[in-house]
């Protein structure tokens, strides 16, 4: 069983995110600046938080960026000023994504996976949302 608990252990962990995070922003066409050399919050090895430079404002946020054991997502600083209202963000759109892929439908403005797999994506994103938004909604999450 790996030690989140050791330092080394988790800081690899959290490179790893980073670089997945800086590989999924490039491939998905996001223009942004430097990624946080840390997170802006995590729990190993289920989540991080990313704060991403706004290229048009530099030194401030533009995106916030989530990896862990759940899909890479972003969504944008102007929807969310901190990490948690990142992670309520992302995780009410997960949440609603997964009820369309439920039923077969795709979501009018979201696109996450192919469709071709919805029926066995749509559970596991509804979990991954549930999770988050209990993480989000807990005040000792967050001191």
């Amino acid at each position: 069983m790996i030690d989140y608990d050791n330092p080394e252990i988790e800081a690899q962990w959290l490179t790893e995110r980073r670089d997945e995070i800086t590989d999924y922003l490039t491939n998905e066409g996001v223009s942004h600046g430097k990624v946080g050399a840390e997170p802006a919050w995590h729990i190993a090895p289920y989540v991080s938080i990313w704060a991403i430079e706004n290229l048009k404002t530099p030194n401030s946020v533009g995106w916030w960026a989530i990896s862990g054991d759940l899909p890479n997502d972003y969504v944008s600083a102007s929807n969310a000023k901190n990490p948690r209202e990142a992670i309520h963000a992302i995780a009410s759109l997960w949440k609603e994504a997964s009820q369309y892929m439920a039923r077969g439908e795709r979501h009018p403005t979201f696109v996450i996976g192919t469709g071709e797999s919805d029926d066995e994506l749509a559970p596991l994103l509804a979990s991954r949302a549930e999770m988050l938004l209990d993480w989000y909604s807990d005040p000792e999450m967050w001191e």
